[in-house]
Protein backbone atom coordinates (compact mmCIF):
# COMPACT_ATOMS: atom_id res chain seq x y z
CA UNK A 1 0.00 0.00 0.00
CA UNK A 2 2.83 2.35 0.88
CA UNK A 3 4.53 1.61 -2.47
CA UNK A 4 1.30 2.47 -4.34
CA UNK A 5 1.05 5.84 -2.61
CA UNK A 6 4.66 6.70 -3.41
CA UNK A 7 4.19 5.56 -7.00
CA UNK A 8 0.98 7.65 -7.31
CA UNK A 9 2.67 10.79 -5.93
CA UNK A 10 5.65 10.25 -8.21
CA UNK A 11 3.42 9.82 -11.29
CA UNK A 12 1.37 12.88 -10.32
CA UNK A 13 4.52 14.99 -9.87
CA UNK A 14 5.95 13.88 -13.21
CA UNK A 15 2.65 14.66 -14.94
CA UNK A 16 2.54 18.16 -13.46
CA UNK A 17 6.17 18.80 -14.45
CA UNK A 18 5.61 17.73 -18.06
CA UNK A 19 2.42 19.77 -18.54
CA UNK A 20 3.54 22.88 -16.66
CA UNK A 21 6.05 23.83 -19.38
CA UNK A 22 3.82 23.33 -22.42
CA UNK A 23 2.49 26.91 -22.65
CA UNK A 24 5.62 28.74 -21.56
CA UNK A 25 6.97 29.27 -25.08
CA UNK A 26 6.46 32.55 -26.88
CA UNK A 27 5.51 31.01 -30.23
CA UNK A 28 8.63 32.35 -31.92
CA UNK A 29 8.06 35.89 -30.71
CA UNK A 30 11.13 37.63 -29.45
CA UNK A 31 10.99 39.35 -26.09
CA UNK A 32 13.93 41.71 -26.63
CA UNK A 33 12.74 45.35 -26.49
CA UNK A 34 12.60 46.90 -29.94
CA UNK A 35 13.42 50.46 -28.90
CA UNK A 36 16.84 51.69 -29.94
CA UNK A 37 18.91 53.13 -32.75
CA UNK A 38 19.77 50.73 -35.57
CA UNK A 39 22.26 51.38 -38.37
CA UNK A 40 21.32 50.19 -41.85
CA UNK A 41 23.64 47.31 -42.67
CA UNK A 42 22.31 45.01 -45.41
CA UNK A 43 19.38 44.56 -47.77
CA UNK A 44 18.26 41.65 -49.88
CA UNK A 45 15.58 39.10 -50.57
CA UNK A 46 14.99 35.37 -50.65
CA UNK A 47 16.02 33.60 -53.88
CA UNK A 48 15.30 29.89 -54.32
CA UNK A 49 14.66 29.57 -50.58
CA UNK A 50 17.97 31.19 -49.59
CA UNK A 51 18.53 34.67 -48.16
CA UNK A 52 20.66 36.81 -50.44
CA UNK A 53 21.94 39.89 -48.59
CA UNK A 54 24.32 42.62 -49.77
CA UNK A 55 25.72 45.73 -48.13
CA UNK A 56 23.04 48.42 -48.23
CA UNK A 57 23.61 50.63 -51.27
CA UNK A 58 21.50 53.33 -49.57
CA UNK A 59 24.50 54.16 -47.37
CA UNK A 60 26.46 56.99 -49.02
CA UNK A 61 30.18 56.23 -49.42
CA UNK A 62 32.33 58.01 -46.83
CA UNK A 63 29.33 58.89 -44.63
CA UNK A 64 27.88 57.39 -41.49
CA UNK A 65 25.37 54.65 -42.13
CA UNK A 66 21.71 55.55 -42.47
CA UNK A 67 19.68 54.60 -39.43
CA UNK A 68 16.30 53.79 -37.94
CA UNK A 69 15.69 55.09 -34.43
CA UNK A 70 12.70 53.48 -32.68
CA UNK A 71 11.91 55.53 -29.62
CA UNK A 72 10.01 54.65 -26.46
CA UNK A 73 7.31 57.18 -27.44
CA UNK A 74 6.56 55.05 -30.57
CA UNK A 75 8.23 57.65 -32.76
CA UNK A 76 10.28 56.27 -35.65
CA UNK A 77 13.07 58.45 -37.03
CA UNK A 78 14.79 57.60 -40.31
CA UNK A 79 18.23 59.18 -40.68
CA UNK A 80 19.61 59.51 -44.22
CA UNK A 81 23.17 60.73 -44.86
CA UNK A 82 23.61 61.92 -48.42
CA UNK A 83 25.81 63.95 -50.72
CA UNK A 84 29.47 64.82 -50.69
CA UNK A 85 29.07 66.70 -47.39
CA UNK A 86 27.12 63.79 -45.80
CA UNK A 87 24.14 66.00 -44.99
CA UNK A 88 21.74 64.34 -42.57
CA UNK A 89 18.02 64.35 -43.34
CA UNK A 90 15.73 63.01 -40.62
CA UNK A 91 12.20 61.87 -41.36
CA UNK A 92 9.88 61.24 -38.43
CA UNK A 93 6.93 58.90 -38.29
CA UNK A 94 5.47 56.34 -35.92
CA UNK A 95 5.76 52.62 -35.34
CA UNK A 96 3.58 49.92 -33.84
CA UNK A 97 4.78 46.49 -32.84
CA UNK A 98 2.26 43.68 -32.68
CA UNK A 99 3.87 40.36 -31.80
CA UNK A 100 6.38 39.78 -34.62
CA UNK A 101 4.98 42.48 -36.91
CA UNK A 102 6.36 46.00 -37.13
CA UNK A 103 4.30 48.69 -38.85
CA UNK A 104 6.14 51.90 -39.72
CA UNK A 105 4.13 54.94 -40.81
CA UNK A 106 5.60 58.09 -42.33
CA UNK A 107 3.04 60.59 -43.60
CA UNK A 108 0.30 58.61 -45.34
CA UNK A 109 2.53 55.63 -46.15
CA UNK A 110 2.54 52.55 -43.91
CA UNK A 111 4.66 49.45 -44.32
CA UNK A 112 4.30 46.27 -42.30
CA UNK A 113 7.23 43.90 -41.88
CA UNK A 114 7.83 40.58 -40.20
CA UNK A 115 10.48 40.79 -37.50
CA UNK A 116 12.73 37.95 -38.66
CA UNK A 117 15.35 38.51 -35.97
CA UNK A 118 15.62 40.85 -33.02
CA UNK A 119 18.58 40.65 -30.67
CA UNK A 120 20.59 43.16 -28.71
CA UNK A 121 22.77 43.60 -31.82
CA UNK A 122 20.46 43.10 -34.82
CA UNK A 123 17.01 43.90 -36.20
CA UNK A 124 16.11 41.99 -39.36
CA UNK A 125 12.86 42.90 -41.11
CA UNK A 126 11.07 41.38 -44.11
CA UNK A 127 8.55 43.64 -45.84
CA UNK A 128 5.23 41.77 -46.09
CA UNK A 129 4.37 43.34 -49.45
CA UNK A 130 7.66 43.35 -51.34
CA UNK A 131 9.59 40.58 -49.57
CA UNK A 132 12.63 42.86 -49.23
CA UNK A 133 14.80 42.02 -46.23
CA UNK A 134 16.49 44.85 -44.35
CA UNK A 135 19.13 44.23 -41.69
CA UNK A 136 19.94 46.88 -39.10
CA UNK A 137 22.70 46.58 -36.49
CA UNK A 138 23.34 48.43 -33.24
Amino acid sequence: MKNRSILFVLALSAGMFVTSCSNDDNEGETIVPIQGKYNLSQTGTIVNGQEVLVDAIQNAPGCNRDYLDLRLSNAAVYGDYDGSNCALTETTGTYVRSHNDLTLTVGNISTTSDIMNLTNKELKLKDKTTGVITVYTR
